[in-house]
């Protein structure tokens, strides 16, 4: 197999709470589909905490898991951000956005001290959170004759594709879903019935 057709993510919200010399850090994870998703559950956190001093967050996107951004809210760079995402990256989890939100307990903590810190409170709501492993799948779009609806169907049952759209008339369209490993052998199947048109719809 060239490429992973799985990642981890989490189902739902999740939180976790750690203290260290009066400061008192609560992590917030949330699963996320797309970075416009970031700054409302933020903001949303900014209201319920306004009193305190910090809401340091880090999200990772994309099955791919290249897409991430850290932000130390005014925390010593790279002692909250860089912290909260490290955790992601050990256990491998994307799609997922982890904000913390320190109240200051009136003694410095200095750089190592926050750098554990902003790790345990991620840590904790990730323990706290349901983590599962699902597939990278393809939908592509198949156009073909009325006459090819056999040989069509043929393959979905012999695949278990999963069909999210269809039309049927003179000329014929189905839009099918399928797991990302399977790719060739359904596209090399499907391109042996003619005349057919395949386009590839999207990743999800």
């Amino acid at each position: 197999m060239l490429f992973e057709d799985t990642y981890k993510t989490i189902t739902g919200s999740a939180e976790g709470l750690f203290k260290d010399k009066g400061s008192k850090f609560f992590a917030y994870a949330y699963p996320i589909e797309d970075e416009s998703e970031v700054k409302e559950l933020v903001d949303q956190l900014k209201k319920e905490h306004f009193k305190a001093v910090h809401h340091c967050y880090a999200y990772r996107l994309g099955q791919d898991r290249t897409n991430f951004r850290v932000n130390d809210d005014g925390e010593p760079s790279g002692s909250a951000g860089k912290p909260i995402l490290n955790v992601l990256l050990s256990k491998d989890i994307t799609n997922i956005l982890v904000v913390v939100v320190r109240y200051f307990g009136g003694t410095l903590l200095g750089v190592p001290g926050l750098i554990n810190a902003y790790k345990t409170a991620t840590q904790e709501a990730l323990v706290n959170a349901e983590i599962v492993e699902k597939t990278v799948n393809e939908i592509y779009e198949v156009r073909f004759e009325f006459v090819q609806m056999n040989d069509v169907m043929k393959v979905v049952k012999e695949f278990g594709l999963k069909v999210k759209n269809q039309l049927f008339d003179n000329q014929c369209t189905l839009q099918l879903e399928f797991r990302r490993n399977m790719t060739n052998q359904i596209i090399g199947k499907l391109e042996k019935i003619e005349p057919i048109e395949i386009e590839h719809i999207a990743t999800v």
